[in-house]
């Protein structure tokens, strides 16, 4: 604070200010300081090492309430000395819509969301190729029934659109395993499964899609997992 210069200061009452205060004049000035926002590489007051500064989001919080709310509506607790006190309250929460951005943030690319297994809406996204077929429907919701016996989370895109729509879609959504069911792979007695991650495909007969695809989620759920 420089003694020389002009301050704007409150008045110690509710929307009202001073002007053109003066300190030593109009109030003792205990110390001076120097006050701005922290760069890249300032020294840290406390170990002496650079700063680093990155963005960040809060995906959660904890505020200390005191006794403000818990005098007001009288929650109170005996001590051991039987006495009433007031509680001393917190307040914590964890935001689930931005525990979802920061995943989207650090798993997507250009064709939109991969999400983790362990978060995602749903795990497995099965497209019928020809839903108006009868042996496509029949074989999609055969499937999506064996895989939610397993509890896996399953959703069933019969929707009668263009395959280069559902594959655009899948990939926007971005559940972690698609599995592409359309009348020549039938007649090849074959089921494409494709993992959302990395775009592997792999090519397996009717009879054994259903354990194939449970294996390659089991091994899924371990991808995402941060070494202890």
């Amino acid at each position: 604070m420089t003694p020389s210069a002009a301050y704007v200061a409150g008045a110690n009452a509710e929307g009202f200010h001073l002007t053109n205060v003066y300190p030593p004049r109009d109030f003792p000035a205990h110390t001076h300081e120097h006050v701005r926002l922290v760069t890249e590489g300032d020294q840290c007051v406390k170990c002496g090492g650079p700063l680093s500064v990155s963005r960040a989001i809060e995906l959660g919080h904890i505020f200390k309430l005191g006794l403000r709310y818990s005098t007001t509506m009288g929650a109170k607790f005996l001590d051991p000395e039987g006495k009433e006190q007031p509680i001393v309250m917190g307040s914590y929460g964890i935001g689930m819509e931005r525990i979802i951005a920061c995943a989207i943030e650090q798993h997507h690319d250009e064709k939109g969301i991969i999400f983790p297994l362990s978060i995602a809406p749903f795990h497995v996204i099965i497209l019928a190729l020809d839903p108006k077929d009868v042996d496509v429907m029949n074989a999609a919701e055969s499937l999506a029934a064996n895989l939610e016996q397993s509890n896996w989370e399953v959703v069933l895109d019969d929707r009668d659109e263009r395959p280069g729509v559902k594959f655009a879609d899948a990939d926007l959504i971005g559940l972690p395993f698609q599995v592409i069911i359309g009348r020549k792979g039938l007649a090849a007695g074959t089921i494409e499964i494709k993992r959302r991650r990395d775009g592997e495909r792999t090519i397996v007969s009717t009879e054994i899609v259903a354990e194939t695809l449970t294996s390659l989620l089991v091994e899924e759920s371990a991808a995402y997992v941060v070494p202890g």
